[in-house]
């Protein structure tokens, strides 16, 4: 089981291009939270994060409150929150919003000249919706504005081969162009969020050290195979090949929380995108998630959301919670 591709299904993310601009300096524009810009870009998305590939030249990045970073051509600026950010020639220049250099209601992905007469930078923005109704281990465990190298990357000049092809093709309004973009503007965020967990430290906490571990890596991917089986720590141990001590241990040193809690909140997200879908009654998604009997998968969703799943299904899958670890 691919673990990582799991989870991002379990979020549902799509994505589109939305601004292909030619930069000279000086320029500098901030972006809105993506709270505040989702309804535009995506009627109906809960959370949405933000990506800029820079093809040529560089730039500088910020978050509210953050550290600003220098990026440079065939590196991508993620910013998986959706926070406020500012990316310039220079972060000293006074920002404008967005919306003066590109409309976020009619994106326009023919190349868009903005600036003065300085060096030039090309700049390629991406919008990415995913569901917020259920925390998810993914997004919670990525920092608020991060970089990949997409050149150092093996699928890295394929993307962006693909990326200056959906570009034309959409500059030229061939039918089905926008959604090849978007097809091509979903692997650039997947591609990106692999290069952040492979450049991560050896000896970094969390969920997304977890899956580089052999031994916590093999496990999650078993929960995340068969999350309906009746699984215990000592099966678990027995098909990673280590003690139940030394699992459970490096385990909770690692992803935050011992097996078995981190099996049941897995199950109680796949329980709530079923919910979401409406697929099947409740007895049925209650074994589809390993539970034997409604009553206890009730006690188990009520524990995990605060609602019970029939209450969830009708009222809470439209309010947005955090990202937590599972």
């Amino acid at each position: 089981m691919d673990v990582l591709s799991d989870v991002l299904r379990t979020i549902r993310l799509e994505g589109a291009l939305f601004l292909n601009g030619d930069m000279h300096a000086p320029w500098c524009f901030k972006v809105p939270r993506g709270a505040d810009i989702a309804q535009l870009l995506k009627p109906g998305a809960q959370r949405l994060a933000i990506c800029h590939l820079v093809l040529q030249g560089e730039c500088w990045a910020q978050v509210d409150g953050g550290e600003p970073i220098h990026v440079y051509a065939g590196e991508v600026i993620a910013v998986p929150h959706g926070d406020s950010h500012v990316l310039g020639s220079g972060l000293h220049h006074a920002a404008v919003d967005v919306e003066h250099v590109v409309s976020p209601r009619a994106p326009e992905l023919e190349r868009i000249r903005y600036g003065g007469d300085g060096d030039r930078t090309v700049l390629v923005c991406s919008w990415f919706a995913y569901e917020g109704d259920a925390p998810n281990p993914l997004m919670a465990n990525i920092p608020r504005l991060f970089t990949t190298s997409l050149r150092s990357r093996p699928a890295g000049p394929w993307i962006e081969q693909s990326v200056n092809f959906v570009l034309g093709d959409a500059a030229s309004r061939t039918p089905g162009s926008e959604m090849v973009a978007a097809k091509v503007a979903e692997v650039l965020f997947a591609e990106v969020l692999r290069g952040y967990i492979e450049s991560m430290p050896a000896n970094s906490p969390g969920w997304l050290a977890g899956l580089r571990d052999p031994h916590v890596g093999r496990c999650l991917a078993l929960m995340h195979g068969e999350p309906a089986r009746n699984w215990t720590v000592d099966a678990l141990a027995q098909e990673t090949h280590i003690s139940r001590s030394v699992l459970a241990d490096r385990f909770a040193e690692l992803v935050g929380a011992p097996p078995m809690h981190y099996l049941t909140r897995w199950r109680m997200i796949l329980a709530a995108g079923m919910l979401r879908k409406d697929q099947g009654n409740l007895a049925r998604i209650a074994e589809g998630v390993g539970y034997e009997s409604e009553a206890a998968f009730n006690r188990a969703f009520k524990r995990e959301y605060g609602l019970s799943p029939g209450a969830w299904r009708q009222n809470g899958a439209r309010v947005s919670m955090p990202d937590e670890t599972p």
